[in-house]
């Protein structure tokens, strides 16, 4: 095995550098170099990936302040103290920064629900631990709640690129994948066979959305999050026993 091959790492070179060999010199001296240029290129990319997350978080909460219409790119650069042609390095357009955090923050919460069959048990139990985890979702990120409803309220407004809207919304269909729920639940002979399970995953979608709407940002703040938590499974329990196969 030659030398060169036998340097594993980098406290490797510096044990045999104290050596003295020429050849092992001009080695270490080749591969300090490549060390070198594998940290800037390491910190060039951690640093590329900050401007992009600091352009989002500065998008978000322009989004939520002021609403899609009134933000622009200028005002997204200047919340993020980046340049306007900073911006553009990372996003074609505003359309482009507000589907990415859309598509980044619905696929955060589908990784939260993706195991909600392994437990098992009811459908109905099933309806009650997803309704559960969405409103924890969304009181925890309120600006991604309001962003997410003023795009399904105004989507045809929104100047998105068509096949960009019909990517989100298939997204959001997705991620919320009550319609597999419903019919596990029919499967099973817990819900009535004649429901419509399309139907059933636009009802519970409505409530859900509407209930979180009527008091996420309205009312006593101490009493809010208790106040949406048990409005939904007073909702939710009287949606399911509708629905029942009894």
């Amino acid at each position: 095995m030659s030398d060169q091959q036998s340097y594993n790492d980098y406290s490797s070179f510096l044990k045999i550098k104290a050596s003295g060999n020429h050849h092992t010199q001009l080695s270490f001296s080749f591969m300090r170099e490549g060390f070198t240029i594998l940290a800037f290129e390491k910190r060039r990319i951690r640093e590329k990936e900050n401007r992009k997350s600091a352009i989002l978080k500065a998008a978000r909460k322009l989004f939520f302040e002021k609403g899609f219409k009134s933000v622009t790119v200028e005002s997204i650069a200047r919340k993020a103290e980046l340049s306007k042609g900073a911006v553009y390095l990372y996003f074609k357009s505003k359309e482009e920064i507000y589907s990415q955090i859309l598509l980044n923050d619905i696929d955060k919460f589908h990784k939260k629900v993706a195991g909600l069959f392994e437990d098992g048990g009811q459908a109905s139990d099933m309806l009650f631990r997803l309704s559960s985890t969405y409103v924890d979702f969304f009181l925890r990120d309120r600006e991604l709640f309001r962003i997410l409803i003023t795009f399904m309220l105004h989507a045809n407004h929104s100047n998105l690129p068509e096949d960009l809207q019909k990517h989100i919304i298939r997204s959001t269909n997705k991620t919320i994948f009550m319609e597999k729920i419903f019919q596990y639940g029919i499967d099973r002979g817990e819900f009535l066979p004649s429901i419509n399970v399309r139907q059933c995953r636009n009802a519970l979608w409505g409530l859900l959305n509407g209930i979180i709407s009527l008091y996420i940002f309205v009312g006593s703040e101490s009493k809010r999050d208790d106040l949406i938590r048990s409005t939904v499974n007073a909702s939710l329990d009287i949606f399911i026993k509708g629905i029942r196969n009894s």
